[in-house]
């Protein structure tokens, strides 16, 4: 029998932890590229989302409402006769 041993790499301990100072400054780093929006700006997102909200809003009450009376005249009991 021969006894070869097996070449073994350096030990793969995962990705390594970064020092809290080191974060803090990637943090902040990453912070001033932020754009932020002006102030016309958010009016018109504000305005884009609440308009689509409202629309949403009537579509879904509008099916609630169709399906609701749907379901009364499907589960209603009464016959028709």
């Amino acid at each position: 029998m021969s006894e070869s041993k097996a070449v073994r790499g350096p030990r793969d301990t995962g990705p390594q932890r970064t020092s809290l100072p080191t974060f803090y400054r990637q943090v902040v780093a990453e912070l001033r590229k932020v754009v932020y929006p002006t102030r016309e700006q958010l009016t018109t997102y504000f305005i884009v989302v609440m308009v689509f909200v409202v629309i949403m809003m009537a579509i879904v009450s509008l099916l609630d409402l169709a399906f609701g009376r749907l379901a009364f005249e499907v589960f209603d009991g009464r016959s028709g006769s």
